[in-house]
């Protein structure tokens, strides 16, 4: 069986919406898109590195793989996550795409992302990890499929904003199993479901 791994960036108030650029994700009038990149270092470099130096397929909603696809697909820039993203095995779970065939490696999980994900997690391969992808990663976490989260907090609160955990987030309890902080303020924690 397979475990399930979610790393997302988060603001003290829980906001993962726009986290890399102003037009990225502007759904509900959020404006303040972007808030991420300058709090971007060495440290936080080394640790998403190694994540992504670990083997293991990659799960994506639609809207996290479209933006993913736009902006990596293409790319030759010798950054090593442009070798990692595009060489992975990438599952995209949707209900409304026919194929996934865009960008290499990837395969469409169609249907009910809490059953398919749950059916993929049940087969013998390679971990599974998520980035982005706040919509999916809440079903998921309804459906008690995801093992761990990495989360990168950082200083900042928007007060705007999707949120990764909403009211019909369960209650779920975790154990810390890592953490390290960036120069720039951001603690990168590491939680194991309990």
């Amino acid at each position: 069986m397979r475990t399930l791994s979610v790393t997302m960036s988060t603001t003290l108030d829980g906001v993962v919406q726009g986290l890399g650029r102003p037009d990225e994700d502007t759904r509900g009038g959020f404006d303040h898109g972007g808030w991420g990149p300058r709090y971007t270092d060495d440290v936080m470099m080394a640790e998403m590195g190694k994540g992504m130096s670990a083997p293991g397929d990659m799960l994506f909603g639609r809207r996290t793989w479209v933006d993913f696809r736009h902006a990596w697909a293409d790319a030759e820039d010798g950054n090593p996550f442009t070798a990692h993203l595009n060489g992975a095995r990438k599952y995209v779970a949707s209900t409304t795409m026919t194929d996934a065939d865009a960008w290499q490696n990837s395969v469409l999980l169609p249907g009910d992302a809490a059953r398919t994900v749950a059916e993929l997690k049940a087969t013998d391969g390679p971990d599974l990890g998520v980035i982005g992808s706040a919509a999916l990663v809440r079903s998921l976490h309804a459906a008690g499929l995801v093992d761990t989260y990495t989360l990168l907090i950082h200083p900042l609160v928007l007060g705007q904003g999707t949120r990764l955990f909403d009211d019909t987030s369960p209650l779920t309890e975790f154990t810390l199993t890592r953490s390290v902080v960036t120069g720039t303020g951001v603690i990168i924690a590491t939680y194991a479901r309990t």
